[in-house]
């Protein structure tokens, strides 16, 4: 054996023993799975470890919601539809057109010659009347049209007996609604009866804009507010609630997002494209895990739990406000049971990194400094 491959092989049994200590200051695009849950067993931890299993799933299901997760859902949940009238009523801040016909030659509205007179924009006053002449205030507020105008034609019929009333309302603030935005067509329309929905009104409002991802509704109704996805309101008619007047409808997408980093196709923040996502699908949103990279059995879901949520039943709840979910796509019973665990918003779904890949990491820098060692013996 020459001098120079002796030295050389020498070289490479020097650092293949300080392999193991120098895979922990590798550089690399994500952490060990054993790294991020150094101090899972310390009795000073921090955060709460749970493999997610077929049996985890139904603890699981009794915890409460994350603290991102409350928040980003507002907690107002949703109006369901309520019963309503088919008439329209009249209501103040309307505003009301009259035209008076009449056949009498001396009648007090009209001039010789004329036979009807246009009494236009009389606006529906808070106490709910409006000014007539010669009939002074009249109450229509409360009323349907053809109520007011035949109490209005009564009135008239006193002092004109051949007097035929038309009566026209256009709507005013407490008769309509306004779509805000997110609509294809904003803007304020009116109810047409008490028994105007919220579908109804957005189907006039050309419905949702395009370009919002998983859409969801939101109703401004004095000082509170409802809100409910666009795809749950579709699908379940008895949720189409009945609107006021003076309500605000909102078309927006969907706040909630989580986080995908570490071994996967794609490092970012994602947003939920419909209400409900798995930790599979989260994954497939992130472009897969990199088959070069990642660890299968190292997939892990860190979430944040409200410090009320904490007990040490786990039944009931983490047992820290800070918990890691482990998920093994490498068994049958870890990859079903990633399929019906939910992702919530403000999740971090991160893939991490399989030794495999430390390995060959350490193997190419060894190999790289065999040879170049070789080279500068030869010289």
């Amino acid at each position: 054996m020459t001098t120079a491959r002796a030295r050389a092989l020498s070289l490479f049994a020097a650092l293949t023993c300080l392999v193991p200590a120098a895979c922990t200051d590798l550089p690399r695009g994500a952490p060990l799975q054993s790294q991020v849950l150094r101090d899972a067993r310390s009795e000073t931890r921090t955060f709460a470890v749970y493999p997610v299993t077929d049996r985890f799933l139904h603890y699981l299901a009794n915890w409460p919601a994350p603290e991102m997760d409350a928040r980003d859902r507002d907690g107002h949940g949703w109006i369901p539809r309520t019963g309503g009238t088919n008439a329209s009523v009249i209501a103040a801040g309307d505003a009301i057109d009259l035209t008076v016909w009449t056949s009498d030659e001396n009648a007090l509205l009209t001039t010789p010659g004329q036979r009807a007179v246009n009494i236009e924009g009389a606006t529906v006053s808070p106490g709910g009347t409006i000014f007539v002449p010669y009939l002074g205030a009249v109450s229509v507020a409360g009323s349907s049209v053809e109520t007011a105008r035949s109490g209005i034609q009564r009135q008239f019929e006193e002092i004109l007996p051949s007097a035929q009333v038309q009566l026209l309302r256009t709507a005013g603030r407490l008769s309509s609604v306004d779509v805000v935005t997110g609509a294809a067509q904003p803007g304020r329309y009116p109810l047409g009866d008490g028994s105007t929905t919220a579908l109804a009104v957005l189907s006039e409002a050309g419905g949702a804009a395009s370009g919002i991802e998983n859409p969801r509704l939101r109703l401004l109704r004095g000082a509170q507010t409802y809100t409910i996805p666009l795809a749950r309101l579709y699908a379940t008619p008895s949720l189409d609630t009945t609107l006021r007047g003076g309500d605000k409808l909102v078309v927006e997408p969907d706040p909630r997002t989580f986080v995908a980093i570490g071994a996967t196709g794609s490092e970012r923040i994602i947003r939920f494209p419909e209400e409900e996502v798995t930790a599979l699908e989260a994954i497939a949103l992130a472009g897969g895990v990199d088959d070069d990279r990642a660890s299968l059995n190292g997939i892990l879901v860190l979430r944040d739990y409200p410090a009320g949520a904490v007990t040490p039943e786990p039944t009931r709840g983490p047992d820290r406000q800070r918990v890691v979910f482990a998920i093994d796509l490498t068994s049958a019973d870890g990859t079903f049971s990633a399929n019906r665990f939910l992702i919530q918003s403000g999740d971090v779904v991160l893939a991490t990194e399989s030794r495999v890949t430390e390995i060959r990491t350490i193997t190419q820098i060894v190999g790289s400094t065999l040879g170049l060692a070789t080279r500068v013996n030869t010289f």
